[in-house]
C-alpha cells in the first residue's frame, strides 16, 4: 500500500499569509487539526491545533485581556506555521509513513507531487482507519 491509497485528497490548505481568526474558524468548522499552509499554491508550512494552542492567549474575551493579547490574533500563518514540515510523494509506501509519524513525533504528512503542490495529506487516523490487523 501506498500513500496515494489512502490519502484524503480534497486537502484544505491556507495561504502563508492567512490571519490566525481566519485559520482557528477553517480548523473548528472541518473539525481538522492540521492545515498546510502555501504559496502560490506550494506547501511551505504546516499549522496544527497545537501550534495555535501555544500562540493564543488564554486571556482573549475575558476581564484580564491586553492590547498584547488580541496582538497574537493579528498574526499571519508564516508567523505561527513550522517551516520546511517532512512531506511524502503519492507512491511512498505506508511503512515509511509509519516510520516518519513515529520516529518525528508527528501526527500528518502532506502529500506533494513532484513540484511541492499539495495532493494530499495523511493523518494517523487515516492509517488506523485504513489498517489490517492480522
Amino acid at each position: 500500500m501506498k500513500a496515494q491509497d489512502i490519502m484524503v485528497k480534497n486537502v484544505i490548505c491556507v495561504d502563508m499569509d492567512e490571519r490566525v481568526p481566519q485559520i482557528i474558524a477553517l480548523l473548528q468548522q472541518h473539525k481538522f487539526h492540521h492545515l498546510p499552509v502555501t504559496d502560490q499554491d506550494k506547501l511551505v508550512g504546516i499549522i496544527s491545533d497545537r501550534d495555535i494552542l501555544r500562540l493564543v492567549s488564554p486571556f482573549i474575551d475575558s476581564v484580564s485581556e491586553q492590547a498584547r493579547d488580541l496582538d497574537t490574533l493579528n498574526r499571519a500563518a508564516h508567523q505561527v506555521m513550522t517551516r520546511q514540515p517532512i512531506r511524502v510523494k503519492a507512491n511512498t509506501p505506508i511503512n515509511d509513513i509509519l516510520e516518519w509519524l513515529r520516529k518525528v513525533d508527528i501526527s500528518c504528512l502532506p502529500v506533494v507531487d513532484d513540484e511541492d503542490y499539495v495532493i494530499g495529506i495523511i493523518t494517523w487516523r487515516d492509517l488506523i482507519h485504513h489498517a489490517k490487523f492480522s
